[in-house]
């Protein structure tokens, strides 16, 4: 079997991992990058798009223990079960979500910086599509009426510590959410 030679300049990061997966691996160099690049070829497409960012958010947030992959069907079940006969949240469930938005509004604090970085973070969870009108005014689509009136609480109620104000206009099937900044 040939073997091909190549020479590679690392940077510092690149040197610093090679050097991090050799220690931790027992394995080459030369295998390490083998592999990397074989990786890097079967995954092309995933790293090469907007994909390959979101698989790392979703890496992130998964990886975290703090979200995990729910099937909407049961996210369904849940806002079902939560509603009494007038299709009204039960009390206790909102009291407990708002606490919940709250506790993210804090978390959210000096992440977020325009409506347009929350909505994206907030699409990566599955919960809502979003697509730009203008510069500051975004049409938010939710799979559900249920999950439209659950999100649309929870973002006005996150929100309340960021640099910016939103207005929520709810249609029929979507919402438009404006951003607005305080000293405007």
């Amino acid at each position: 079997m040939a073997i091909d030679r190549v020479t590679v300049s690392l940077d510092k990061d690149a040197k610093e991992a090679l050097d991090d997966l050799t220690e931790r691996t027992g394995h080459g160099q030369s295998e390490l990058l083998r592999r990397a690049l074989t990786f890097y070829a079967a995954n092309y497409q995933a790293a090469a798009t907007d994909a390959g960012t979101k698989l790392g958010d979703y890496h992130k947030m998964l990886s975290g223990g703090e979200h995990v992959l729910l099937d909407v069907d049961f996210l369904h079940c849940f806002l079902d079960y939560v509603s009494d006969s007038d299709d009204e949240p039960d009390p206790d469930f909102l009291a407990k979500a708002d606490q919940v938005s709250e506790y993210h509004a804090h978390e959210y604090d000096g992440e977020f910086e325009t409506l347009d970085e929350l909505l994206e973070w907030l699409s990566l969870c599955g919960f809502l599509s979003v697509r730009r009108s203008d510069d500051n005014r975004y049409h938010v689509v939710f799979p559900s009426d249920q999950i439209r009136w659950f999100m649309t609480r929870f973002i006005e109620r996150s929100a309340a510590n960021l640099p910016f104000d939103i207005v929520i206009e709810e249609g029929l099937t979507k919402v438009l959410i404006t951003e607005t900044r305080p000293d405007n």
